[in-house]
């Protein structure tokens, strides 16, 4: 009876979603004339929206490209025609996708046409595309019968009922720009689950506007997050029928939803009275067959916000999906944006993938505990010490965000223990891992509770992939109330008391697994003496992104171990805290990190503190991209690094090779520049110390662009020939530099001042950088105003100046440098040799100074950030005879020819 409730709730849900969507897809590709860049949950519910709306042949191309974020103009000029490349009377983009529909029956010949075409091979398309006609008599509502396509780069193919074509739409994602992962095509529910809870939750704030205010957002995010529980416990048999829960709030709450929030809330009271209480609790018997839940999720106030018509609709939509195919370590990620207003506009994006958190895990401890059960092999002695030796470690994520670093470590220590039961003849064995081993801690509220959920969705998933459906739902209710995840600063708790080494000493349990955590989660380890993996991905920010509260997390870490801390970024505090844990208990630590903490000035600023504290630098991946679903997504660039104290004797040092795979040498040190070798640290120094010319940073400007021109500008001066040579300057940053690229600039001495007033264009110009000097902050500036007609330094050669530009690309082989005359000039994005011996520039461009550069100073995510303190002036050169002199100035000589 409840299954056919729920097949009709879903069949409600659909309908009631339609009536409730926004205007057609078919008619909003001619409304739209703007687009921002789309992300995958926006794509899921446009792709949903589509797949619902009555099938159109004619429109359907239009409207599935507009799905994937086609500006107005771009559909438009296909429709025209004007862009349009299809042969076949289809619609081509080019480099995109051809689509064609066809009559019923035909979708696999059209797809074999579509591929066979040659337009299609000549406008490089990605991907084919090809649906059919309803069937004469079938419902115009229905959509097409069936749909085909295939991804021409990889030979992956998909095949559907049209109205299925959701189910799919990661498929299609590289149209949007997105470059996606396996798991996410694999995994499309999460983004689905993701897409619909956002709608219903900005629904509803619509309705209760109060829930949306701080001192009612921990209510909203406690409701979701039983939501969240609910779908997925009425869809994995642990409310005992598949639906139960949707089923129940369509059947009892009206149409116009004026009390589906007081049914909700009688549901979520059952779910928090033990059944001995409920004939006192007085819970109706439609209620009364929800089992027990505790774990305190349903703890705590049980009001639930009003509903809407709509957002009733979304609600039955939500619990429409198959909440079986839920994936915690995904789904965790992205749905921590719904309850964040900065965060929602990049709804789906917070998606960091199983094998980049397996980058820090493996080498961490996971690496050795596979180690270990192969070496146990069927030895039954060997293997209960493993498990034993696994049920008392404790993974610790400090920045645990959604919980997707401790989930993964949960399921893939699960997978480990399960094999040691197979070989032992245990498979009915109980788990020894505890969810209490695997704690957290986070900043904000909404993503800690939803690491909770994660961790309990993880255990339960667990228990039926290794033990069957039957024992996992025998023991899964009630919850257990301990809490795992503490919501907080992490680098100003204290991590030794909310992950203690031992289990005495700390006897506090919390109040509410779901409800505000502790200051400190205080629950008793039974596992003393073992093990402690701290992980994570915690915030980078750089120094000059920093809040003044983030500085002061700094401050009290650094303050009384460094004076240079503040040029610390963010994530260093995360390093010292597990160094200073490290020194009181047995761990190990590794995070993802921007590559800038292993380069530059932060080495000799951190990691001397982090060697000091014992630990060295176990293992390490060198600098690599770390993506997220973002639409033309470039990903930051992040290194990772393991510290142990002791290090083992073997160090792994991974980097990525050219064609993209991932290779590891084994040494027995790693140094802070992440390159094999001993602990030493680069300084800045003022002075070259090897004797070479002095190198010198260009002119600052400082000038609001008055003092800087174009051609054309120089032009509009209308100076005399002799005016332009005198007051004229060509003029250099890295970006003229390397691209060739003209800019001039005003270049008047003080002795031609009085001259270059008495011309009007010069004078305006001149007035501008006073007027913006005076207007600013800085005093020095208000100083610099005297002589507005100079930027900050006048530096120019006398003969000639060697450049050498600030930041270049990392695909060059070599660092690019050249030489120019003296009416020439550089600017501060660029350095500087004034009138030094050719055989310098022999020095720069040699292939042992771009390692010394590439190894020693910052990078720009992977370009080469030159610096003359810590490149040039550190660079060890030898004594060097007139030979040596000579060799090297003919060096120099031939590469200014080959430029040239």
């Amino acid at each position: 009876m409840l299954q056919q409730k729920a097949t009709a709730a879903c069949r409600d849900a659909r309908s009631a979603g339609r009536e409730a969507a926004a205007t057609s897809l078919y008619t909003t590709a001619q409304q739209t004339t703007t687009h921002a860049p789309m992300n995958a949950v926006e794509i899921e519910q446009a792709i949903t929206d589509l797949a619902q709306h009555p099938f159109n042949p004619a429109e359907f191309p239009y409207a599935f490209l507009e799905a994937f974020g086609n500006k107005a103009t771009t559909l438009k000029r296909l429709r025209a025609g004007v862009s349009n490349k299809s042969d076949l009377g289809g619609v081509l983009q080019t480099h995109n996708i051809h689509i064609l529909t066809c009559a019923p029956g035909q979708v696999t010949a059209t797809l074999a046409a579509l591929k066979a075409s040659p337009a299609t091979t000549k406008a490089k398309v990605k991907f084919i595309l090809a649906t059919d006609l309803p069937a004469p008599r079938a419902s115009r509502q229905a959509g097409g019968t069936d749909l085909e396509a295939e991804d021409l780069n990889n030979g992956e193919t998909i095949a559907c009922a049209y109205p299925n074509l959701p189910d799919h739409f990661g498929f299609f994602l590289p149209l949007a720009g997105i470059s996606t992962v396996q798991q996410i095509s694999e995994n499309a529910f999460d983004i689905r689950a993701t897409s619909r809870l956002n709608r219903l939750y900005v629904e509803l704030l619509k309705d209760n506007p109060d829930w949306g205010k701080a001192e009612r957002r921990h209510d909203m995010n406690k409701f979701m997050a039983r939501l969240i529980f609910c779908f997925f416990a009425e869809d994995t048999d642990i409310f005992l029928e598949k639906g139960r829960f949707t089923a129940t709030i369509s059947q009892m709450s009206a149409a116009d939803a004026s009390n589906t929030h007081t049914i909700i809330a009688t549901l979520f009271r059952a779910m928090n009275t033990p059944r001995a209480n409920r004939t006192t609790a007085q819970i109706p018997r439609w209620a009364d067959g929800f089992s027990y839940v505790n774990g305190r999720l349903f703890s705590g106030s049980d009001t639930v916000p009003r509903f809407s018509k709509i957002a009733r609709a979304y609600l039955l939509h939500v619990g429409g999906l198959d909440w079986t195919k839920i994936n915690p370590d995904i789904f965790g990620s992205m749905i921590q944006a719904v309850a964040a207003d900065e965060e929602r506009g990049e709804l789906g994006m917070h998606y960091t993938s199983v094998p980049n958190i397996l980058k820090v895990l493996n080498p961490l401890f996971l690496d050795d505990l596979r180690s270990k059960l192969n070496e146990a092999g069927d030895n039954p002695r060997m293997l209960l010490n493993l498990r034993k030796r696994m049920a008392r470690i404790r993974v610790f994520d400090p920045a645990c965000g959604s919980g997707n670093f401790l989930v993964i470590a949960y399921k893939e220590m699960r997978a480990i223990e399960a094999e040691i039961n197979r070989r032992r003849g245990e498979s009915d064995h109980a788990s020894e891992i505890p969810l209490t081993n695997f704690r957290g801690i986070e900043l904000r509220d909404f993503p800690a509770e939803i690491a909770r959920l994660a961790l309990v969705i993880a255990e339960y998933q667990c228990d039926v992939l290794y033990r069957g459906q039957k024992l996992a739902l025998a023991e899964f209710l009630p919850l257990s109330h301990e809490s795992w995840i503490t919501c907080g600063n992490a680098l100003r708790l204290d991590w030794l008391s909310i992950c203690p080494p031992t289990g005495t000493g700390v006897k506090l349990h919390a109040d509410d697994l779901f409800g505000r955590p502790l200051e400190q989660a205080e629950i008793d380890f039974e596992n003393e003496g073992g093990e402690t993996y701290i992980c994570g991905n915690p915030p980078y920010l750089g120094s000059t992104w920093q809040t003044i509260e983030q500085k002061a997390d700094l401050q009290i870490i650094f303050d009384k171990r460094t004076k240079n801390w503040k040029s610390l970024d963010y994530v260093a505090g995360w390093f010292m805290k597990a160094a200073d844990y490290g020194t009181h208990t047995h761990s190990s630590a590794a995070f993802v990190s921007t590559n800038s903490i292993c380069q530059g000035q932060q080495v000799a600023i951190l990691w001397p503190l982090i060697f000091a504290s014992g630990h060295q630098i176990a293992f390490a991946h060198t600098s690599f991209k770390w993506a997220n679903l973002a639409a033309h997504n470039a990903g930051v660039t992040v290194v990772i690094v393991g510290i142990a104290n002791p290090a083992p004797k073997v160090r792994q040092l991974f980097a990525l090779t050219d064609d993209g795979e991932t290779e590891v040498k084994e040494v027995a040190q790693i140094n802070a520049y992440l390159v094999p070798g001993a602990n030493v640290v680069v300084e800045k120094a003022a002075r070259p110390l090897s004797g070479q010319a002095e190198m010198l940073r260009g002119n600052m400007p400082y000038d609001g662009g008055h003092l800087l021109l174009s051609r054309d500008e120089v032009d509009a001066l209308g100076l005399t020939p002799e005016q332009r040579t005198r007051f004229i300057r060509r003029i250099y940053g890295s970006a003229e530099f390397i691209r060739g690229l003209e800019r001039y600039c005003l270049w008047i001495e003080d002795a031609h001042l009085e001259e270059a007033l008495g011309i009007d264009a010069i004078q305006q110009r001149i007035e501008g950088v006073r007027t913006m000097r005076l207007a600013s902050r800085d005093r020095g500036a208000n100083e610099m105003a005297a002589r507005a007609h100079q930027m900050r330094e006048m530096n120019i050669g006398r003969s000639q100046t060697i450049v050498m530009p600030g930041v270049s690309s990392e695909s060059r082989a070599y660092l690019p440098v050249g030489i120019v005359d003296n009416n020439t000039s550089v600017t501060n994005l660029a350095f500087a040799l004034y009138d030094a011996t050719l055989w310098s520039l022999a020095f720069i461009a040699s292939r042992l100074h771009l390692v010394w550069i590439a190894t020693v100073c910052g990078k720009l995510k992977t370009d080469f950030r030159y610096s003359n303190t810590l490149g040039w002036n550190t660079f060890p050169v030898p004594t060097l005879t007139e030979k040596n002199h000579n060799d090297l100035t003919r060096s120099a000589e031939n590469i200014l020819l080959l430029k040239t």
